[in-house]
């Protein structure tokens, strides 16, 4: 017995002749849903360092909602990650009959400032700063607010996205970086600082002057000196390595270039 579509049909009787129409069977992926992060178990083993706060007990399957300084989080968001969560479960499960079991997922959301209206709505319990639980139904979400986190290096890669000036100046320096192209991601995260009027402590200049450092020691001395103009090289050499650099010979013609150079000059300045 298809009970689902039995229900359906006696629901659509019910329903004729009145203001309301039923569905049976709604294709809901019509709607294209994006879930912000997952992080995945792939392989064993423990993560090598010590993890952000609120994602010290990673499961396999991680649902991460974020919500910048620019949005709130807010009741329908975790609406939206409870939705995606069952979703997932489906696609990843073997059947539907046979689903993953609840403990191989985690919900988390990330929010940048704390977010009152929901705090007054929800089951909500304080665990540490920062770092919150809030239920729904059987589902316990570890909601983590970014502004409220102390500053620590575990921290770091939450604070570059808090959008408060010290704690992200603090992130910048304290991130390690695991890949080259994280570079280019911090250069876009305080553009759009910048752009956004958000003065930081750790400006742009602070930002390149600490990656021409850092990776100063990878560059040939070839690779070092296409990246100066020749007027800045020379500025920073005394006069006496710049000729110990030079044979004889290139300085007797440097001298007889510049002799000539000024005859001629006195020349076409002297009066008719």
């Amino acid at each position: 017995m298809d009970w689902h579509r039995l229900f359906g049909l006696v629901l659509t009787d019910f329903f004729t002749g009145s203001p309301f129409v039923v569905e049976l069977e709604k294709d809901l992926s019509l709607k294209k849903q994006l879930l912000d992060v997952i992080i995945l178990r792939k392989y064993p083993g423990a993560f090598a360092e010590p993890l952000p706060e609120g994602l010290e007990e990673l499961a396999a399957h991680n649902l991460i909602t974020f919500k910048s300084h620019q949005e709130s989080l807010d009741d329908w968001a975790l609406k939206e990650l409870t939705g995606h969560y069952v979703n997932y479960r489906k696609q990843v499960s073997p059947s539907l009959q046979q689903l993953v079991p609840e403990e191989e997922f985690r919900l988390h959301a990330v929010c940048a400032r704390f977010p009152h209206n929901l705090a007054g709505q929800a089951v909500w319990e304080e665990k540490r700063p920062g770092i919150y639980q809030c239920r729904r139904g059987t589902d316990a979400i570890v909601v983590v607010v970014l502004r409220q986190l102390p500053q620590s290096a575990h921290n770091a890669l939450w604070h570059l996205f808090s959008a408060a000036p010290e704690q992200v100046a603090f992130g910048v320096q304290a991130y390690r970086q695991r890949s080259e192209e994280t570079s280019t991601l911090l250069h876009r995260l305080f553009e759009g600082y910048e752009k956004e009027g958000l003065a930081m402590p750790y400006t742009m200049a602070d930002f390149r002057r600490e990656y021409v450092k850092e990776h100063l020691k990878d560059l040939t001395p070839e690779e070092w000196l296409e990246s100066l103009p020749a007027e800045e090289i020379l500025k920073a050499l005394p006069p006496e390595k710049i000729l110990e650099a030079l044979s004889a010979e290139e300085i007797e013609r440097y001298l007889r270039r510049l002799k000539a150079k000024t005859s001629s000059g006195e020349n076409s300045s002297s009066p008719e």
